[in-house]
């Protein structure tokens, strides 16, 4: 899954995830399918979550949180439905190998493997380039 041409872009990706600024830690929604996403975030000096020059890990994970919403987004913006809200259960495996310098542009693809009810089980991987920055599992649960 790596499309160059995004589907969502700036303040349309607010159509996907019921975040809103400053909070908003998405700018791009590449592709998705209905277990799929591919999402993306320039780094910029002004975020939230940025200390410095860098992005820092509460910001790495609440970015793949949102591109985990994202997904469920899409899936109900598909359907002509609104997009739910989702709450992170748990974060597992989660590592980071570098944090992300203001003006990279992230690229996050987030995996569903399993649904029990509203609690989805997925796999995420961020990347910079093709350089690994970020990995984890992560449970969320949407409000239906």
């Amino acid at each position: 899954m790596m499309t160059a041409q995004a589907l969502f872009e700036g303040e349309e990706v607010l159509a996907l995830i019921p975040q809103r600024k400053p909070m908003v830690m998405l700018d791009t929604f590449y592709e998705g399918t209905d277990t799929e996403a591919l999402t993306g975030l320039t780094v910029q000096a002004d975020n939230l979550f940025c200390n410095g020059r860098r992005l820092t890990e509460p910001g790495l994970i609440e970015h793949i949180a949102q591109s985990a919403s994202a997904l469920a987004g899409y899936t109900a913006w598909r359907n002509h439905q609104p997009a739910p809200t989702g709450y992170i259960g748990e974060v597992r495996k989660c590592r980071i190998f570098r944090l992300p310098e203001v003006g990279e542009q992230l690229r996050t693809s987030v995996s569903i493997i399993s649904e029990v009810m509203n609690v989805s089980l997925l796999l995420a991987e961020t990347k910079s380039e093709d350089n690994l920055i970020a990995s984890c599992q992560m449970k969320i649960y949407l409000e239906k």
